[in-house]
């Protein structure tokens, strides 16, 4: 009797396993079609067609007349001067000398022959200054640096450190070119930590000059863009020393900043007590001509000083409206985050071309399929969805945050408000950080995922990658970037602890940290409807909630740490802790800015395209940080599981609309430039570039 159960039992069950997985089948064919079950057996892949079946109506003009802002009629401007042009755009094989010289030229003829002049825009209308900055990085990624050494870090370090007397006599020079200048500031030795740059500033009250020293090797100035080739002037920052009254020493004032001529105005040839040097080939952006400069003794007069945080006088005393060295300096750096917005922005341009030409490819490319039937898209396939639709829906999450960020920045430059410097400072510095690590890994997904044809070099991946790296390091390296944020946070918990007030990015905090941080409601834990898991509220609560347990964690952690191994010991081991909630909050800040804007939307079609990809932003950061949330109870099993589901499910929703969106970006064929992308006859269009 039990051998004959027991034989019955095994060819029951692989009978039994197949009404399951048919049962699962048709379930989850029942959410993507309700009204077009797939036949019994149906293939995996019969069953994503049947997804695509169920799609949202894309009405992309409108979609894209909502992302494009107010400022795309000079970005257009931008594009078809250089489409004009065939002898401006950049090839992909030529020298790095080649590059330099070219890149000069397109800088030239965008503002003197196109008529663009971005420098007045840099205090008027910063939004508008940066639209240019990424039509230009659009063109050639170095042209876009270029722009941004000359008109953000020496023209911005001009108006922004100094006073009328500086505009006055710089600014139509910086604004037409004939002033190309450069912003001296990383040195050998040091790059993050500005504090400790040893170049000296030291005043001769006898001549009424300051005198610029490289004191030793490791304060040469090094990495700076246009100062190998084409730069006359540099913007150099040192320590300013003045003689004391007892003529025995120095006083050192701290980091200012001071106007030097590098090279002769009209022979171009470098000046006396000057040695510049190139720094060479570099890994991408050859265009931009990065130089190291060594000083010896070089006289400049005491006007040079950008004196509006600090000045000195005839007879050498020093003035300044802030009374201590670390307040001017956090002045002088708060002045300057412009070009942590460029970058985060920029970023955001180059991740939405990448992503692009993956798409477009992915949607074009076919292979294998059902047995008998015609081969299939590989967009088709989950794996290749889920390498590239939370991407997709990244691009659109971080267009809206950096708007925001340029939104604040331009607020900022017209108020001065004190709270709203603080917020921007922070607010650029993650965003810079964060969107740069993500585009950065992103180039390369992308690049993968294009096989073969996405290593070839004209279809661009192998240049973005190359030339945006480096987004990673300068204007301030992404580690060092967000512990500032780590630092801002634990300051602003604090304050909230002794009832201070709390800047606008983090309102969260101090209105619901006690919610947070109380145990997770047992039964909303274990919630797992579509409707629940797509309700913004729980979304954003989830994020906000991880950043409040870990800001509450790593201040405890701080605080035992302390006692033992000081405040740089506990820092230094928590590090991970910090970075790990700097991310955090800024992915909150991230989906609250996507949220908001898909609530704005005036037309409903647009609203619910926005939404799909708002949803599957959040689901799937949630499912990536699944650990966090199950560690604390915030997660039950089964809503896990339903969350990992859904953000399945929702990568297929966005695959079925991915050529809208990547179309809404608004990107011309001459932009993208990628044969594999192109929206009609791309392989023609690449055979026809090898020879045939």
């Amino acid at each position: 009797m039990s051998s004959s159960s027991s034989s019955s039992g095994s060819v029951e069950a692989p009978e039994h396993e197949a009404q399951l997985t048919e049962r699962r089948l048709r379930r989850l064919c029942s959410h993507l079609t309700p009204t077009a079950p797939p036949p019994r057996g149906a293939d995996r892949l019969e069953m994503l067609a049947c997804a695509r079946a169920a799609r949202l109506e894309v009405d992309t003009a409108r979609l894209s007349e909502y992302m494009r802002g107010k400022h795309r009629g000079i970005q257009e401007k931008v594009y078809e001067y250089f489409n004009s042009r065939p002898d401006l755009q950049t090839p992909l094989e030529i020298s790095k000398d080649e590059h330099r010289e070219l890149c000069m030229r397109q800088l030239l003829g965008l503002v003197r022959e196109a008529g663009i002049r971005p420098f007045q825009y840099v205090l008027e209308d910063p939004e508008k200054y940066l639209a240019i900055v990424e039509a230009a990085g659009s063109v050639d990624i170095s042209l876009g640096i270029k722009m941004g050494v000359q008109y953000s870090l020496w023209g911005g370090s001009v108006i922004n450190l100094g006073t009328k007397r500086h505009r006055d006599k710089y600014f139509d020079k910086i604004d037409s070119l004939e002033y190309p200048g450069c912003f001296a500031m990383t040195e050998l030795h040091h790059g993050s930590n500005v504090q400790g740059l040893q170049t000296t500033a030291t005043f001769d009250p006898i001549t009424d000059q300051f005198v610029i020293d490289t004191p030793n090797d490791g304060a040469i100035k090094w990495w700076i863009g246009n100062a190998a080739v084409h730069g006359k002037f540099a913007t150099v920052f040192a320590k300013l020393l003045l003689p004391t009254h007892d003529a025995r020493g120095l006083a050192d004032m701290g980091v200012h900043a001071f106007i030097v001529l590098i090279r002769d105005m009209e022979t171009h040839e470098t000046l006396p007590g000057i040695e510049i040097h190139d720094c060479g080939h570099k890994v991408g952006l050859n265009g931009v001509d990065n130089g190291a400069l060594r000083f010896r003794s070089v006289r400049i007069p005491r006007e040079n000083l950008l004196n509006r945080f600090g000045d000195v006088s005839r007879d050498g005393k020093y003035t300044s409206s802030l009374p201590t060295i670390n307040k001017r300096f956090a002045a002088t750096l708060g002045e300057l985050v412009g070009g942590r917005v460029v970058l985060a922005y920029t970023s955001v341009g180059i991740l939405k071309i990448a992503v692009a030409i993956a798409t477009r490819y992915s949607l074009l490319r076919q292979q294998f399929g059902p047995p008998k039937k015609p081969e299939v898209s590989i967009l088709d396939y989950q794996s290749q969805q889920h390498k590239l639709m939370p991407m997709l829906a990244s691009s659109y999450a971080f267009h809206f945050a950096t708007l925001y960020l340029v939104e604040k920045y331009s607020e900022m430059k017209k108020s001065h408000d004190d709270q709203l410097v603080g917020d921007v400072h922070s607010l650029s510095a993650g965003l810079k950080a964060y969107v740069t690590s993500y585009t950065a890994k992103s180039i390369s997904i992308c690049r993968e995922a294009c096989g073969g044809h996405g290593y070839a070099a004209v279809n661009r991946f192998g240049s973005l990658r190359n030339d945006h790296d480096i987004f990673q390091t300068f204007e301030g390296d992404n580690t060092v970037l967000l512990q500032q944020v780590a630092g801002d946070l634990l300051k602003q918990y604090k304050e909230k602890f002794q009832g201070g007030t709390l800047t606008v990015t983090w309102n969260y905090l101090r209105e619901s940290m006690n919610t947070y941080l109380s145990q997770p409601n047992p039964v909303t834990a274990r919630w797992e409807s579509e409707e629940h898991l797509r309700d913004p509220k729980f979304q954003l609560d989830a994020f906000r909630y991880r950043t409040s347990r870990l800001l509450q964690s790593v201040a405890v952690r701080l605080q035992k740490h302390t006692k033992t191994l000081g405040s740089f010991g506990a820092w230094n081991r928590c590090l991970n802790h910090l970075l790990t909630l700097a991310e955090s909050h800024i992915e909150s800040v991230i989906l609250a800015k996507f949220i908001e804007a898909v609530q704005r939307c005036p037309d409903a079609s647009v609203r619910a395209v926005l939404k799909l990809a708002c949803d599957l932003y959040a689901l799937d950061r949630i499912w990536n940080d699944i650990g966090t949330y199950r560690n604390v109870d915030y997660v039950a099993p089964n809503k896990a599981k339903a969350i990992h589901k859904l953000a399945d499910y929702l990568s297929f929703q966005v695959r079925n609309v991915a050529g809208e969106l990547v179309d809404a970006f608004d990107l011309p064929d001459h932009v993208i430039r990628a044969p594999i992308a192109m929206k009609s006859e791309a392989y023609s269009q690449y055979t026809q570039y090898v020879g045939f």
